[in-house]
């Protein structure tokens, strides 16, 4: 019975000792979950905007960029803030080179008789805005409203 003991103690002592990354203060290693947030934008406020894009940079930086993507849909008055004189252009510059995308919702550009060369440079385009959020959500995107 006694090499059962001495096993049974080895195996004790391996598993209460801590492991190398929790030794070093550091938490163990562990493949980071991808996040795909979509935002929903239908006011004309500047402030509104603005609200999202920062949303969308502080998630960036509390996940980092490349473990989350993320997707700004502009419909209804929104949609004004993604024309190419919008109040907030230098944030939408700086939301596109950080890889945020920006949909533009055509149903609405339609009813406002804009087109596509009338929007800001960079931005994607989808058929319907409210369909696309409710086809990301069933995708499991997680939805934000500013």
């Amino acid at each position: 019975m006694k090499p059962f003991v001495a096993i049974l103690a080895a195996l004790l002592l391996v598993a209460a000792a801590p492991s190398p990354s929790l030794a070093a203060g550091k938490p163990a290693a562990h493949k980071m979950q991808h996040y795909k947030v979509v935002m929903q934008v239908s006011d004309a406020d500047p402030v509104k905007w603005n609200l999202a894009l920062n949303n969308a940079e502080n998630v960036q930086q509390a996940l980092g960029k490349g473990n989350v993507t993320i997707e700004i849909v502009a419909y209804g008055p929104g949609i004004g803030m993604l024309k190419s004189d919008s109040k907030v252009a230098d944030r939408l510059a700086q939301a596109l080179d950080n890889s945020v995308v920006l949909d533009a919702c055509e149903v609405t550009m339609h009813k406002q008789k804009l087109e596509k060369s009338d929007m800001y440079g960079g931005v994607a385009f989808v058929p319907a805005g409210v369909v696309h959020i409710m086809q990301r959500q069933r995708e499991g995107w997680q939805y934000i409203r500013p």
